[in-house]
C-alpha cells in the first residue's frame, strides 16, 4: 500500500531582498495577502491536502515567523471577553499544535535542494511535500490536494507545472516531457532556468512538490549547479536518469508570483476582489483608475 503524503517541508529561509526595506524587520513570508500572511495560505493548502506534520527551514532574524503559530492567550482572552466571536475563530484557526511545527535553521544560502536536504532526519523514508509560500495558487480545490489525490493514482514524484512564455523559460526549472496523460505529463528531463534557445519545452515547474524520499539521498551527493547552489530539480532529474517515475501535474487554478512586487500587487488585487466584503467597493476603485488612465491617455 503507498504511504500517505502527511508531511511538508517549507522553505522560508530567504531573506526577501526584493522587498526591502519592509523586509529589514519583518520576514517576507508573514507579509500580508489581504489580512492573511502569505505564509497562511500556504499551510490551510497544505491542511486540505492531509499534511499533519510541517517542518519550516528558517534562519536567522525569522523569529516573527515562529512566534504567528504561537497561541495568543491574552489577545484571545480579549476578544472572548468582548464578544468577538468570527474574530476569535480566525485567529484560533492560525495556532499550530504542539509537535505538530518543526524549525530548523539553514545557515548557508546554498539554494532549495539544500534547504530541503536540510530537513531530511524530520522526513525518514516517507513521501514528503514541498511548499514555496511565494507561489499562491487560487483554486476551487487547493493545488496540493489536487496533487495528492493524482499522486495516490501514480505514485513516483510529481512536480506542480504550468505553461509560461516561452522568452521567461529562464526563469524556471523547465520541463522535458515523453508523455501526455491528461493533467498529468510523464516527464524525461528536466533543465534549471535553461537559455530560452535551450529550453526542452516552456512547461515550467512552480513551488509545489510531492516527492520520494529517494530525493533526499540524490541531494547527498549533489555539488553546486546553476547560479552556484544546490538545485532541488538536479536531484529530481536524478530519480529520471535511476528508471524512477517522475510527473508533471497541470493544476487547475491561476499562480501568483508573491516572490515578485508585480505579482504580490496582482495577488492582492484577484484575493480582495475574491472577498464579498470588498468586492464592491474595491471594483469601482479599479474602475475610476481605469477612466482616470483613458482619460489621460
Amino acid at each position: 500500500m503507498r504511504k500517505k503524503v502527511t508531511k511538508a517541508i517549507f522553505p522560508v529561509a530567504g531573506m526577501g531582498t526584493r522587498f526591502l526595506p519592509a523586509t529589514k524587520s519583518v520576514p517576507k513570508e508573514i507579509m500580508t495577502l489581504v489580512d492573511r500572511p502569505l505564509v497562511q495560505y500556504a499551510i490551510d493548502e497544505a491542511r486540505a491536502a492531509g499534511i499533519k506534520e510541517f517542518i519550516f527551514v528558517t534562519s536567522r532574524g525569522k523569529g516573527a515567523l515562529e512566534d504567528y503559530f504561537d497561541h495568543a492567550p491574552q489577545l484571545e482572552q480579549e476578544l472572548r471577553k468582548k464578544g468577538k466571536t468570527e474574530l476569535l475563530e480566525t485567529l484560533q484557526s492560525t495556532n499550530m499544535d504542539s509537535g505538530a511545527i518543526a524549525y530548523i535553521r539553514q545557515h548557508k544560502a546554498l539554494g532549495l535542494g539544500h534547504a530541503v536536504w536540510c530537513a531530511r532526519r524530520l522526513i525518514g523514508n516517507e513521501p514528503f511535500a514541498v511548499m514555496l509560500p511565494d507561489d499562491v495558487i487560487a483554486a476551487e480545490k487547493p493545488c496540493l490536494q489536487q496533487m495528492v489525490e493524482a499522486y495516490e493514482e501514480t505514485g513516483g514524484s510529481m512536480v506542480a507545472a504550468m505553461e509560461v512564455e516561452p522568452s521567461r523559460t529562464s526563469s524556471y526549472g523547465i520541463l522535458d516531457t515523453s508523455e501526455e496523460r491528461g493533467d498529468r505529463v510523464k516527464v524525461s528531463g528536466m533543465v534549471e532556468k535553461p537559455a530560452v534557445d535551450e529550453a526542452p519545452s516552456n512547461l515550467a515547474v512552480i513551488g509545489r512538490y510531492i516527492l520520494a524520499p529517494t530525493v533526499l539521498k540524490n541531494l547527498n551527493k549533489l555539488k553546486s549547479g546553476s547560479g552556484g547552489e544546490i538545485q532541488l530539480t538536479d536531484a529530481i532529474a536524478q530519480e529520471i536518469e535511476q528508471d524512477r517515475d517522475v510527473y508533471g501535474f497541470r493544476f487547475r487554478g491561476q499562480r501568483f508570483d508573491c516572490g515578485s512586487k508585480a505579482g504580490f500587487l496582482q495577488a492582492t488585487v484577484a484575493f480582495g476582489l475574491a472577498r464579498e466584503e470588498l468586492r464592491d467597493e474595491l471594483s469601482a476603485y479599479l474602475q475610476s483608475i481605469s477612466q482616470v488612465d483613458c482619460a489621460a491617455q
